[in-house]
């Protein structure tokens, strides 16, 4: 057998030190990979829209800086009809103004609100009711009554906001547009909501429970739709002695049933007015709620504070009783459009979001106003 050499048993070991000496790349090649790098982390830390997997398809970047909205860059924004010129505002958008406007607007918060459609919606009301007789075994049985019905059709209106931005603005920004774009839209829509189920005209809007006819007829000779009130007996204000009394006896003006659920609304110069009041062994007839989140009660009902309420004067309506859920209707279509408008108006880009909106009185049982008046 014949002995290998040396030099040839040495040649691998030299080859693997040789090897490790090289440089391990260039410093063109680490440059290049450092710049990959920022790439990536750019990436991974820019936050992301609702339905958007990349980056480079979110709603500041495609939509609202270039007006793209074919292939991906549709998933970061629309849901509806690109064809049509418009695009539905996303489920987190519209699920953070739904959430504002129950913050700011108390009458959405305690009357129904019903999901729609279409622009027409009508609700059955049956007034009165079956009524019985007593008899003997033999006697004759004579016809009673039966209820009728009324249609209520809550009066509708578009709600709208149309705030314009510069494209250098839009080029520019840096921050979150979405959160931008539904605070502001939400906060218009609440207070513009706020006071037309107040005091809505009916006319392109809700029509307000307070703009219902009233009378000071009982339930059982006042027409319906039509709500009762009472009147304190002073104009523009409350009697000198036991002002109180008045509340109770608003409180007592709506049959048991409403009760069951019923709230004061009025506003905070009211409410001022109000909580100074005690009852004949010198307790506060107004008590603070126990946590944050629960409200405060008068007479241990709650009370809603509603700006869009009236303040005290000769003649008004400044303080409501009852069963909302019962008596005040809400209808609205279930999703916000929005649409992008960059040619009307140069160099602004106008985004215009608009939702519709109804309401009226379904029950005029179901309410009482109080009412600053001599009669």
């Amino acid at each position: 057998m014949t002995p290998t050499p040396y030099e040839t048993k040495a040649d691998p070991l030299e080859a693997s030190f040789t090897a490790a000496a090289a440089p391990v790349a260039s410093a063109e090649d680490i440059a290049s990979l450092r710049t990959d790098l920022d790439k990536l982390s750019l990436r991974l830390t820019r936050p992301a829209l609702a339905g958007g997997a990349k980056a480079s398809s979110g709603f500041a970047d495609r939509y609202l800086r270039k007006g793209l909205d074919a292939g991906d860059e549709v998933k970061s924004l629309s849901i509806g009809t690109p064809a049509a010129g418009g695009v539905a505002v996303p489920s987190e958008i519209d699920s953070v103004i739904d959430d504002t406007l129950k913050s700011i607007s108390p009458i959405r918060a305690i009357a129904s609100v019903v999901q729609i459609g279409t622009a027409h919606y009508r609700k059955l009301i049956a007034v009165g009711g079956v009524q019985s007789g007593w008899a003997s075994e033999t006697g004759q049985r004579t016809d009673t009554a039966t209820p009728t019905f009324v249609e209520i059709v809550p009066p509708m209106g578009e709600l709208y906001a149309n705030p314009s931005a510069t494209q250098a603005m839009l080029d520019d920004a840096m921050f979150d547009v979405e959160t931008w774009l539904a605070s502001e839209i939400a906060t218009e829509f609440a207070r513009n909501e706020s006071v037309a189920f107040v005091t809505g005209t009916g006319v392109n809007q809700p029509s307000g429970f307070l703009t219902t006819p009233t009378a000071t007829a009982d339930d059982t000779t006042r027409p319906f739709g039509t709500l009762q009130y009472l009147a304190t007996g002073v104009d523009g204000g409350f009697p000198a002695t036991n002002p109180q009394d008045k509340i109770i006896d608003l409180v007592h003006s709506l049959r048991p049933p409403y009760r069951q659920g019923a709230v004061f609304v009025m506003n905070s110069s009211t409410l001022a007015r109000v909580r100074k009041m005690k009852d004949n062994t010198g307790a506060f007839i107004w008590q603070p709620g126990l946590s944050a989140d629960q409200p405060a009660t008068l007479l241990g009902y709650p009370v809603y504070d509603a700006e869009a309420m009236p303040d005290v004067a000769v003649g008004s309506l400044s303080i409501a009783f009852g069963n909302f859920k019962a008596g005040y209707l809400i209808t609205e279509r279930s999703t916000t459009g929005i649409l992008r408008d960059p040619f009307s108006n140069k160099p602004y880009v106008s985004f215009y979001a608009v939702r519709r909106v109804g309401g009226a009185v379904v029950n005029s049982e179901a309410i009482k106003l109080l009412k600053f008046a001599a009669a």
